[in-house]
């Protein structure tokens, strides 16, 4: 393969993953671990990219758990996951869907497991966060953007 050929050749790499933010919060404490009904879990989830340098990409995945019994929050955990992604030589209709599908893709098992052990060091059992469909979260979120009107989602 000739030289220019491989300068030219699409490039995607992991320079770094990163824990950016990390939040817990135990509102009803210590009441909380006196209860014995189940919690139920809810997963709030965000996702956002930006170029940082030619050709390079931070990307955050931004997770919300919360766990409640009847009205009571037993905690509420925040955790910004992120990454460092060296992404070039794509073309720009795939790079938004690298950014937006395949980055957090890679993001979400370290997210899950930041999650995870922040909130048994907090006392209580695991929560296992359920694999999310992130193709499936960015096509849902094209479809919106096209019944409200034209244009492109933003990689800032």
């Amino acid at each position: 393969m000739s030289e220019q050929a491989q300068d030219n050749a699409p490039v995607f790499g992991i320079e770094k993953i990163y824990v950016k933010d990390l939040s817990l919060e135990l509102p009803n404490a210590p009441h909380c671990f006196l209860e014995r009904e189940q919690a139920r879990i809810d997963l709030q989830l965000q996702t956002g990219g930006e170029a940082v340098g030619d050709g390079i990409f931070n990307v955050v995945l931004m997770l919300t758990v919360t766990a409640k019994v009847g009205e009571k929050t037993q905690f509420l955990i925040e955790a910004a996951q992120a990454g460092i992604f060296q992404i070039r030589n794509v073309p720009q209709e795939e790079l938004e869907p690298i950014v937006a599908i395949a980055c957090p893709n890679i993001l979400f098992p370290y997210a899950r497991e930041t999650v995870s052990d922040a909130i048994t060091r907090a006392g209580f059992p695991p929560v296992l966060l359920a694999p999310v469909n992130f193709e499936a979260i960015y096509r849902q979120r094209l479809e919106q953007q096209q019944a409200s009107g034209p244009h492109e989602i933003p990689i800032q």
